[in-house]
């Protein structure tokens, strides 16, 4: 019986890419641009080097690189060749990088010696300890015992690493018809990513996704009207599912044209909507804001290329943001997902109503089962009532590598991932997330969710940015704390953030604790990483 749905592997879609739209644009980034044709040529001589330099199906690679071609180049090369791609976070630092590297059994290790200020091969030195180089050329490093090979942008002083030149000069090594053979060995249902998650609650877990999230990109793709007529900015980090999924993937499987960023900075971004008629928009929160606030700055530069823009509403201190962006920006459709499950398993569509782009998290997608419980009972609830988020999809993750109790926690016996996130089923049947369920505070018995008080104290003149965690209460188990960040001349602290909220939300939303700081500690994704702030509130309060 033939499959319904065709089982395709990542590292071949360059080439079929390159088959149906080879003379097309494919990729432009810092004023270079490559064709389709071009893109897949570019992909198998990284993937000969990778089989060149020894790498074995498996083995897993990690990348530690901003944005730049290479680091596609490798995603599918990597895949391709039947290794494990591992991007790490470009905000790791030390701790963050030896955890990464040690708990995924790293044997390859590519980098870059510098972005900026960050000295990342400095990073590398450190976490690697002494390193030493065997009569077989593979390296021995005391502190990560998997490790055999490193290879560094702009050469460094690394001892036994390779610079990218003589890496790449390796893919003559490679046998004929080697690659060939590899490729047609990948199994689409093994591990073909391991995606560490932005630990905002803990270290993060290594996600293993396998190849079927081709199909989901597919799907999202038709839901967006994606073809190869679209242009897709993407400024948002390619370690992270979101850029690599939605942006990146959905690009190769349509023929869209992707523009690259090496990190985003919202003037660029829409000088660039502007030269290049970006069409398709992608971006949390944080992005739409700086973009909507340059857009006032610039109101010359022309926007008017955009089509559509991808948001997650659905929270209600981003609800006005969502209004804001229809206006000022273009139309957005809504989703909700997670790394566990290949990013977004909802999604609206087009043709949405304003209160579903603005106010719900999209529609599930084919094959996708979602269901809202009560996390005490498992109950399902009703429509409209709030509880916990299960997913239950043909995308969902393998597992958390190395971590066979952690997935045991997080998929129940009837593939249920129990995503410790909140939110409604709607009677039209949109799903809206509210929030993290461990985010949710409990102030003498009565649920308080953050994303109401901090949708409030944005209203609040003179608060631009502000997040709400739970404070230790002997008497009530915990109150709100806020942490806001304000307008340089503003005078805000408690008082006046209790008499602005009296009368306008019941007395026990209302802030105990105002904290001012410069900013909120985010992860490349934007999220705000409430765990520093409790972490910082136990500082102040001790």
């Amino acid at each position: 019986m033939k499959e319904w749905f065709r089982r395709r592997t990542i590292g071949m879609l360059p080439a079929q890419a390159a088959r149906r739209w080879g003379r097309n644009e494919a990729l432009a980034f810092n004023g270079q641009r490559w064709t389709y044709a071009q893109f897949d040529v570019e992909v198998d001589r990284v993937a000969r080097a990778l089989i060149g330099a020894g790498v074995a199906p498996g083995e897993r690679v990690a990348v530690w690189m901003t944005n730049r071609p290479e680091f596609l180049y490798l995603f599918y090369a990597i895949c391709k060749v039947g290794a494990v791609f591992v991007p790490l976070n470009t905000r790791y630092r030390t701790l963050d990088l030896s955890h990464g590297l040690r708990q995924c059994g790293c044997a390859t290790f590519i980098t870059v010696e510098r972005s900026g200020p960050i000295d990342y091969l400095d990073m590398a030195r450190e976490v690697l300890g002494e390193v030493d180089v065997g009569a077989d050329g593979l390296l021995r490093s005391s502190t990560c015992p998997d490790l055999r090979r490193v290879v560094v942008f702009e050469q460094g002083a690394l001892p036994g690493a390779l610079s990218w030149t003589t890496f790449m000069q390796g893919a003559t090594d490679a046998a004929d018809g080697e690659l060939e053979r590899r490729a047609a060995a990948v199994d689409p249902d093994a591990a073909a990513l391991i995606i560490y998650t932005s630990g905002t609650t803990g270290k993060p877990k290594g996600v293993m996704l396998s190849h079927i999230g081709i199909r989901l990109m597919s799907e999202r793709a038709a839901a967006l009207g994606l073809t190869s007529s679209d242009v897709c900015l993407n400024n948002l980090p390619l370690f992270h599912i979101y850029s690599l999924g939605n942006i990146a993937l959905h690009s190769i499987v349509t023929g869209a044209r992707q523009v690259v960023t090496e990190t985003f900075d919202a003037e660029q971004s829409l000088r660039l909507i502007e030269s290049e008629r970006v069409t398709m928009l992608s971006g949390f929160d944080t992005h739409y804001r700086d973009l909507i606030h340059q857009k006032a700055r610039l109101p010359a530069i022309d926007t008017s290329s955009l089509r559509v823009g991808h948001f997650g509403a659905g929270l209600k201190n981003v609800e006005e943001l969502a209004h804001e962006i229809q206006r000022k920006l273009c139309p957005t459709v809504g989703a909700y997902g997670m790394t566990e499950c290949w990013g977004a398993v909802s999604h609206s569509f087009l043709d949405a109503t304003l209160d579903q782009r603005t106010q719900a998290s999209g529609y599930p997608l084919p094959d996708v089962e979602l269901r809202v419980v009560d996390p005490q009972t498992g109950l399902d609830l009703q429509p409209g009532e709030q509880g916990e988020i299960l997913i239950r999809s043909y995308t969902n993750m393998l597992g958390y590598y190395r971590q066979p109790e952690a997935t045991a926690q997080t998929i129940d016996g009837e593939g249920w991932i129990h995503s410790g996130d909140a939110g409604i089923l709607r009677t039209d049947g949109h799903l809206r997330f509210t929030g993290r369920y461990k985010d949710m505070l409990k102030v003498g018995g009565d649920n308080v969710s953050p994303a109401e008080v901090e949708h409030l104290l944005l209203q609040m003149p003179g608060i631009s940015e502000a997040a709400v965690i739970g404070c230790p209460d002997l008497r009530l188990h915990e109150v709100v704390a806020a942490f806001v960040v304000t307008a340089t001349d503003a005078q805000i602290g408690l008082p006046e953030v209790d008499a602005f909220c009296r009368g306008k939300i019941a007395s026990f939303k209302i802030p105990r604790r105002v904290v001012v700081v410069d900013a909120l500690p985010l992860t490349p994704s934007g999220k705000v990483q409430k765990q520093l702030l409790r972490d910082r509130l136990r500082e102040i309060s001790d």
